[in-house]
């Protein structure tokens, strides 16, 4: 099937239930707070639909429903989520349907069983009363002024079951007066060709709105949701970031940036789609989850290099090895640094920190990286150790100090705490400065020792935070003997950046992250502030 062009495509209508269906995800969890902001920046994208929660199903979407109340939402529609009455009773009878419209938002989405298996097995009811259950419930909610979206649960494995029965809970939907009917792969295990195939029938038969309600349990979600609406579905349902139970529901990250920039459908405010990697990852900050970083458009890898044939092309061509350009989705190239870099990848990097290399200064440089990583190391995530050692090859550069020795006694006495205690000579702007600290462990006594040699040239070194400290064993069949990498993450302000250091002495490991760490920290901090910068400059993050 051909792809129409954009003059003849319809707007693709899309509704995020991250804040409903994403939180099923396990170990995602949401404060009414927390739905609202991400509702906002929804709103900023410009989504058609915002699915708050499940009212009556737990206090806090309860709350965020009140919340929302006070919220000017610029092109979303708010949607409150929930079921059919129950069998036996009349809507307005039903105390989850009451639930629904006490919410105040102006559109009701229910869901429906299309499958027989589950009327008969799980309902336990007639085929009868699941079809008046649809019909009554929507056109309950449409009498109660609300404009209603109905979810066909588990639509295609009903159509496989019983096809004519999976239309007429259909038919019964549109009957009641809902404006759009949504296909739902609830389970996930449907295929592209067959999503495509159904939707396009439904969409020739319904004479309505048609949507997709995908997940992703066979890792076709994107693909399913994307088919659906070349077949013709109008309305698309997903969740920022493919949060969801089980393995997720459809990836509105990769499959919002897919229609609009390879179908040319339209789905969000013009202009928006160059927001989506930021607010793809303020989600992720609320939800309190690492952002992917290999994710399709959005991740921090999805426009990153590291093989040196790679790199030299890109350098030629930015699009040699880039299917969009990244910008269009807010995000970046980014060129990595490692043992199989060339010389096109430093001198890229290089640009990137704007450091001016002396000829043939790359070639060390790359020796330098190749030979430390044979050895342990690993620059790809610590990209600020990467720009010190391109600034210690260009012309004039001075660190900010210099290590002459230090000495650690780390021990512990009967009865009392561990200790750890350091003393530490450096090399400060031509002085020899001894200083000795105590710490809760011999890097934290280190830090303590560095920090107080370096405070009186430079007290900027006190708002140098670090932030994470990682150790991994890379080769564990040694034991204790083993080699080791550190990786700290440090911050100044709203910079973060790493750095890494290898050693078969954790200590020294450690020491050589924590060195590389502070001295990029003192470049940061000197940059900011408008001073003369002896060490990197601040686009040198990681």
């Amino acid at each position: 099937m051909k792809p129409s062009t954009p003059e003849a495509s319809p707007i693709v209508s899309v509704y995020d239930t991250t804040l409903r269906d994403g939180t099923q995800r396990e170990g995602l969890s949401l404060s009414a707070a927390d739905k609202i902001h991400i509702a906002k920046l929804l709103d900023r994208l410009g989504v058609g639909f915002i699915e708050l929660g499940w009212p009556g199903s737990n206090p806090k979407d309860a709350e965020a429903f009140e919340r929302a109340r006070d919220v000017a939402f610029a092109t979303a529609s708010v949607a409150a989520f929930g079921s059919t009455r129950r069998a036996g009773i009349s809507p307005e009878d039903d105390p989850q349907v009451g639930a629904l419209l006490a919410t105040r938002a102006p559109v009701c989405t229910i869901f429906g069983k299309s499958s027989l298996l589950h009327v008969r097995e799980v309902l336990k009811i007639s085929s009868e009363e699941n079809l008046r259950m649809i019909a009554e419930t929507v056109a309950y909610l449409v009498e109660s002024g609300r404009r209603v979206i109905y979810d066909a649960e588990h639509f295609f494995d009903g159509y496989r079951e019983d096809a004519e029965f999976a239309l007429e809970t259909l038919r019964a939907a549109a009957t009641g007066g809902a404006e759009a009917i949504v296909l739902c792969d609830t389970n996930g295990g449907s295929l592209p060709w067959e999503v495509e195939q159904r939707v396009a029938a439904v969409v020739k038969t319904l004479g309505r709105t048609v949507g997709i309600h995908a997940h992703d349990d066979t890792g076709c979600g994107v693909a399913n949701s994307l088919a659906a609406v070349r077949a013709g579905a109008t309305h698309l349902q997903g969740t920022m970031n493919g949060y969801g139970e089980r393995c997720g529901n459809a990836n509105l990250c990769s499959i919002v940036p897919t229609l609009e920039l390879k179908l040319g459908r339209r789905c969000l405010r013009e202009g928006a789609l160059a927001e989506l990697t930021h607010v793809a990852w303020q989600v992720a900050e609320i939800a309190n989850l690492a952002p992917d970083a290999h994710a399709p458009y959005v991740g921090r890898s999805a426009f990153a290099h590291k093989g040196g044939v790679h790199v030299a092309a890109i350098r030629r061509h930015p699009r040699a090895y880039e299917h969009v350009d990244p910008a269009l989705v807010g995000n970046r190239t980014r060129v990595v640094v490692s043992e199989l870099s060339g010389r096109g990848n430093v001198l890229a990097k290089a640009e990137e920190y704007e450091v001016e290399l002396e000829a043939g200064a790359e070639a060390a440089v790359l020796r330098g990286v190749k030979e430390r990583e044979a050895r342990g190391y690993a620059f790809e995530a610590a990209e600020a150790s990467v720009a010190l050692m391109m600034r210690r090859q260009s012309p004039g550069y001075a660190s900010p100090f210099e290590l002459v020795d230090y000495k650690i006694i780390a021990g512990q006495r009967e009865g009392e705490e561990p200790f750890a205690d350091a003393s530490m000579k450096i090399r400060v702007r031509g002085e020899v400065v001894h200083t000795a600290a105590e710490g809760n462990g011999p890097v934290s006594a280190l830090d303590a020792a560095l920090r107080k040699a370096l405070t009186a040239a430079y007290p900027e070194v006190n708002g140098i935070r670090l932030e994470d400290y990682k150790v991994r064993i890379l080769d564990g069949v040694a034991g204790t003997s083993a080699l080791v990498r550190v990786m700290i993450d440090s911050s100044y302000g709203e910079d973060r950046w790493t750095t890494v250091g290898a050693s078969a002495n954790v200590v020294e490991a450690s020491w050589l992250a924590l060195a590389d760490g502070i001295e990029y920290g003192l470049g940061v901090v000197l940059a900011a502030r408008g001073k003369e910068n002896p060490s990197v400059e601040k686009r040198a993050t990681a």
